[in-house]
């Protein structure tokens, strides 16, 4: 099992990272997102940018829904995970069209960059 994030989300993040010169982090409490470790903040205090994996949006999926698929995919603890946007995988994201598969094992975590699916009609 794994859990996707749609390359059209998480390229934005990535540049904000790599202009600000920082790192990204795959966070996962309220949802599973990644952000720019120093990105810009809303007036409400919250970052602007955030890639959401998909299912796992707690501002457009069902608690029930992204809750569960965080917790079989990542354990049930939260965590923050922090990676560099301009290394391997991330590279691919930001120059292609790809999207990002991300897997968990209790050690450790696997970054697949994957071709999106097809837009069905």
């Amino acid at each position: 099992m794994s859990v996707r994030f749609k390359g059209t989300d998480l390229r934005p993040v990535l540049l904000e990272a790599v202009v600000n010169q920082c790192r990204i982090v795959l966070v996962k409490d309220q949802g599973v997102y990644f952000l720019a470790e120093r990105g810009e903040r809303g007036p409400d205090g919250r970052q602007k940018l955030i890639a959401y994996a998909v299912g796992c949006n707690p501002d457009v999926d069902t608690f029930d829904g992204w809750s569960e698929l965080a917790h079989a995919e990542f354990g049930g603890d939260d965590f923050g995970e922090f990676f560099d946007p301009r290394d391997g995988v991330f590279a691919l994201i930001l120059h292609n069209a790809n999207d990002l598969e991300v897997s968990a094992t209790v050690t450790h975590l696997s970054l697949q960059a994957v071709v999106p699916p097809p837009i069905s009609n």
